[in-house]
């Protein structure tokens, strides 16, 4: 049976559409992107509800500021990296003022790919989880990328989505219970533990195939929500494996890994690996191709989390 693939910008596009014809507070802007957000799908149904800004971010998240005061529930979606344009914007006017301002980052980390390390964002999820009352996710399947758009409508704050270009897996089904800040178990285990967000979930649930063949049981954490992180999940199975590894297409300095270490560090210290980018630029090239030069596929996850237990026993 061939296993179903989408890319989690495609689950954005499609929740977005649907969340439109059930709730008309819902407005969607782009910052001429709206092919690659698939926020098009909204706007071909709503036009009158949509508003490509240009390549203008700051004017984006300015915008959707407004529509936030006056009640409405706005979307506003662009390339993870263009985002950040728009930082200082979303810091003192989003932020501060604890605005239900929905941002949605595509084409994330390195696996964009051929495009370059100029459009691959691998320092967004530290920005965002640096600002006070921004609530930071990322879906690892377009099936949860549609359960964080329709739960996000409720969420009142402000929030950044991260959202991925190219095809991966779909692992979960449609009656599949999304809740901001509860991490999800997707494998159990003893040895030791492996929290793994975005597409490094994928990543690391082929690594434990070659783990298991070395009689190494592994956990498997789907860390949806990097913040508010879920501290207590982290805690209980870094008791109970006293071995844990954090996967991200992502720097290891202030994403998922900083964020684990932080929490480890003041409650409960032991044997740690971050897996990401090793604070380095990567370069323009297939994807795949990119997660081994840089040590983010299977195979690598494997070797890192060899490398561990063994020093752990």
């Amino acid at each position: 049976m061939e296993i179903q693939k989408a890319a989690t910008r495609d689950g954005y596009g499609k929740a977005l559409l649907e969340l439109g014809k059930i709730n008309p507070n819902v407005v969607a802007l782009d910052a001429d992107l709206s092919d690659s957000t698939r926020s098009e799908y909204f706007a071909k149904q709503f036009p009158d509800r949509f508003f490509s800004m240009g390549i203008a971010e700051q004017n984006m998240i300015g915008a959707a500021a407004g529509f936030a005061f006056s009640g409405k529930i706005p979307y506003a979606s662009t390339f993870a990296v263009f985002s950040e344009r728009a930082y200082e914007f979303v810091r003192n006017v989003v932020s501060r003022n604890k605005l239900n301002v929905k941002i949605a980052g595509s084409h994330a980390g390195i696996a964009t790919g051929e495009d370059g390390k100029s459009a691959q964002a691998i320092e967004d999820i530290a920005a965002y989880r640096a600002l006070p009352n921004m609530t930071v996710l990322q879906p690892c399947d377009s099936v949860e990328a549609e359960k964080v758009v329709f739960k996000l409508a409720d969420y009142k704050g402000p929030s950044y989505m991260r959202m991925h270009r190219n095809p991966v897996p779909v692992i979960h089904s449609f009656d599949y219970k999304f809740e901001i800040g509860k991490g999800e178990v997707l494998k159990e285990g003893k040895d030791v533990v492996i929290f793994a967000t975005g597409t490094l979930v994928h990543e690391s649930l082929k690594a434990v195939k070659i783990l298991e063949s070395e009689n190494i049981k592994v956990y498997v954490v789907n860390i949806h929500t990097i913040k508010p992180l879920d501290t207590s999940l982290v805690i209980d199975l870094a008791k109970k494996t006293n071995c844990v590894v954090t996967a991200e297409d992502h720097n290891v300095i202030g994403g998922l890994g900083s964020a684990v270490a932080e929490v480890l560090s003041e409650s409960y210290p032991c044997i740690m690996k971050r897996i990401g980018l090793q604070d380095r630029y990567a370069e323009s090239g297939k994807p795949e191709e990119l997660y081994k030069k840089y040590g983010l596929d299977a195979e690598s996850i494997a070797e890192e989390v060899m490398k561990i237990v063994n020093k752990k026993r």
